[in-house]
């Protein structure tokens, strides 16, 4: 399968992401039997949201460190603290005010896509409590509509067994799979502007998309 070369200058992944990548590859090396599918998908330009389900602290690492592109992350505004908040400036992440209408967040996803970076969001907006998927909010979908942005469906097994909200601490040496879909583009997901519920219906269509995302028998890398 040819590779996605997507639009757009190549773009840049700073020294210190790719060292803290290298190590997070390394922390599942060592502890997790982590494998993925689908890089060949990935497109290699331009503005990529990773639109993926969500059931653990670990979903986030997990999506990014093994793409060769750097991933602008979210994170808590209070965790901008010494030393946490000088490491969270280099990799370039986000920050978030929670259950709040965030414009300085949504300028930062913004700048990030139009410059040809990387986001992963999770349409369901919190962990699963059981494993299981939850029905989509209209936020990622909003995001998508907005930027008119690549969509990469990915689905993660194993993580809530691996660590999930109910556990104090993460169970070691599980197995862990990362799928990445094909590439949705914006007619795939945006029902248009005249769509009474343009949002949460482009979020309900990338969700579908994460949903059929399998381990198929013979694995893909």
């Amino acid at each position: 399968m040819k590779r996605p070369e997507g639009e757009g200058a190549l773009p840049k992944t700073s020294e210190f992401y790719r060292g803290c990548r290298s190590i997070v590859r390394w922390f599942f090396d060592l502890f997790y039997e982590l494998d993925v599918v689908g890089l060949d998908r990935i497109p290699l330009r331009g503005g990529v949201i990773f639109a993926s389900n969500h059931a653990s602290f670990l979903d986030p690492p997990a999506i990014g460190c093994r793409i060769d592109r750097q991933l602008h992350y979210f994170a808590r505004n209070t965790l901008w603290r010494q030393p946490l908040g000088w490491i969270l400036d280099r990799l370039e992440a986000i920050p978030v005010k929670p259950n709040e209408s965030d414009v300085q967040a949504l300028r930062g996803i913004f700048k990030a896509l139009s410059s040809g970076g990387s986001i992963a969001l999770f349409p369901e907006g919190t962990r699963s409590f059981d494993g299981s998927m939850l029905s989509p909010k209209g936020g990622a979908g909003m995001l998508a509509c907005r930027n008119q942005a690549v969509v990469v469906p990915t689905r993660i097994f194993g993580s809530f067994e691996a660590y999930s909200r109910n556990d104090k601490l993460p169970r070691l040496f599980q197995s862990i799979r990362v799928v990445y879909g094909e590439p949705l583009h914006p007619q795939d997901y945006d029902p248009g502007k005249g769509h009474p519920e343009r949002y949460l219906e482009a979020s309900k269509r990338i969700m579908q998309s994460i949903e059929k995302l399998s381990i198929p028998t013979i694995r893909i890398v």
